[in-house]
């Protein structure tokens, strides 16, 4: 992981700081004022050190808005906050810049500089206006609020980072000692060449800070990011299952892991094996869609959630019979078909026919043909999104067999009997429930409703012709005539079916 470094001083630094503490100590014992010029020499050094530091942060700076135009989502967070570093680092040391020129105007009056070198100032040993303007006119404790308010700013940025705590405030240390505060152990009695020399180490310390910070949010951007030491080729089908015409379709990645991090694989929140590897019986036939997560822990210590979903396709065990000779439908009634398509579900699965219509009712297709001769059924598969022809066949059209023709009648018991050659009572015949009827009988093959439209009766004592199904008065009447050993026929019989052909069916004959 990348991350901030400690940046130890260098051995320039460590001699400034030494010079420092030296020039320091001279004045404590009240050494002459020439050796006050030694500060010159410790603040220039200052200055040559926070110019390669603006360098170095402007380098730092250009980095990071060239990772944020290559990756604008994954940077962004973190380059808002490198500038705002930059900001409250920019606001610091402006003022107190503007804090040493305003020393200096006070020592120097007319013959003050813009700039605040130590080389510059006149009066490097004017020992009074440090405290007038930090200590009466208050300005000191504005500056120490500020470098305060700072240092807990850094400090913010590495709250489980003990070390880094420490440092900073020890840098921008502001607490004084158990006599004397800050403000009056900086400023007061303080020759003003050694107070311009301490503030131009804070503005030191401040771009030094504004660049380790600034290096370690840099660093931020890429602390998710997995390192990887194992790479292998992949392919993922969109399909594994390809109907003939139809695309093949797999993108070929390259897949990159962490050989010593072990993620764990969940399966509608429950943990499945550690190579995850996902197995079921699949007893149902059906699209079975399921969700599920891969979690890891990152290089920052946090887990990492990458959720996933998917779906599988269980088909019933299937084979396809046809009898090639007897490809045929019938007119008027509902041809029933089990239509299916291996590997394909259902729902994706459509018929159209050419000279007919189809209706899906449940797990079937009704087909009913429209014209005569051969209707074409052809069967067709949605398949990523595409239609694709998955095949079909011709099939002949043909009216229904005709069916036979019946007396039906129910007997002293109750049960409803069908008979062509029977003897039976005149009761029976005179009977409001008997009637003629056409259908299969035990033999039908298909369903079909036959109306009987009209037939004729022919007995002994006459002849009658009558509409429907039913035996008319006049027939009932001849029937009434009837002796036993009479013979009665149900001739000229005519029923219509389903597909609307009118049919001639075969005499009945009763014997009474």
């Amino acid at each position: 992981m990348s991350g901030a470094k400690n940046c130890p001083e260098t051995p320039r630094q460590r001699m400034i700081g030494m010079m420092y503490l030296v020039l320091t100590a001279m004045l404590a014992l009240n050494v002459s004022s020439a050796i006050l010029n030694g500060f010159t020499l410790v603040d220039n050094s200052l200055h040559t050190t926070i110019k390669s530091a603006e360098l170095r942060n402007q380098s730092l700076y250009d980095e990071f808005n060239y990772l944020d135009e290559l990756n604008h989502n994954k940077v962004k967070e973190w380059l808002d906050k490198a500038n705002e570093v930059r900001t409250k680092s920019n606001s610091l040391y402006s003022y107190i810049e503007d804090f040493k020129v305003q020393l200096v105007r006070m020592a120097d009056k007319d013959k003050a500089n813009d700039s605040a070198y130590v080389k510059q100032i006149n009066a490097k040993d004017d020992t009074n206006k440090t405290g007038e303007y930090a200590i009466t006119k208050g300005n000191g404790k504005i500056l120490q609020s500020r470098i305060n308010e700072y240092k807990n700013f850094l400090i913010s940025f590495f709250k489980d980072n003990p070390d880094k705590q420490k440092m900073y405030q020890t840098i921008f240390a502001t607490d004084g000692n158990k006599t004397i505060p800050w403000v009056d152990a900086t400023f007061e009695s303080m020759p003003l060449s050694a107070v311009i020399t301490v503030l131009t180490k804070y503005q030191s310390d401040i771009r030094t800070s504004e660049a380790e910070v600034v290096e370690f949010l840099k660093g931020q951007t890429d602390v998710k990011d997995f390192r990887v030491n194992k790479i292998t080729a992949l392919v993922v089908p969109n399909t594994p299952y390809v109907i003939k015409g139809g695309k093949y379709s797999a993108q070929i990645v390259l897949s990159a892991v962490d050989s010593t991090k072990k993620p764990d694989y969940y399966i509608r929140g429950v943990k499945i094996n550690e190579k995850g590897l996902y197995e079921i019986i699949c007893n149902t036939a059906g699209t079975f869609p399921y969700n599920g997560e891969i979690k890891i822990r990152g290089n920052d210590g946090n887990v990492n959630s990458y959720p996933f979903k998917s779906e599988y396709v269980v088909g019933e065990p299937s084979a396809t019979i046809s009898n090639e000779d007897l490809n045929v439908v019938y007119r008027g009634i509902e041809n029933k078909f089990n239509i299916s398509v291996p590997g394909i579900p259902a729902e994706n699965v459509s018929v159209d026919v050419h000279g007919g219509t189809s209706q899906k009712v449940g797990g079937r297709y009704i087909i009913k043909p429209t014209q005569d001769g051969e209707i074409n059924i052809n069967v067709y598969a949605t398949i990523e999104g595409r239609k694709q022809r998955m095949g079909g066949g011709v099939y002949r059209v043909k009216y229904i067999p005709d069916p036979k023709s019946y007396l039906q009648y129910t007997d002293g018991g109750g049960v409803v009997r069908q008979t062509q050659d029977e003897t039976l009572t005149k009761r029976t015949l005179l009977s409001d429930n008997i009637s003629i009827i056409a259908s299969y009988g035990q033999d039908e093959l298909i369903k079909a409703n036959f109306n009987v439209t009209s037939f004729s009766m022919v007995a002994p004592n006459g002849i009658d012709d009558t509409r429907g199904s039913k035996f008319s008065s006049k027939m009932k009447s001849f029937i009434n005539n009837l002796e036993g050993g009479d013979y009665l026929i149900i001739k000229n019989i005519k029923a219509v079916g389903p597909d609307g052909k009118t049919r001639s069916l075969s005499p009945i004959q009763i014997q009474i």
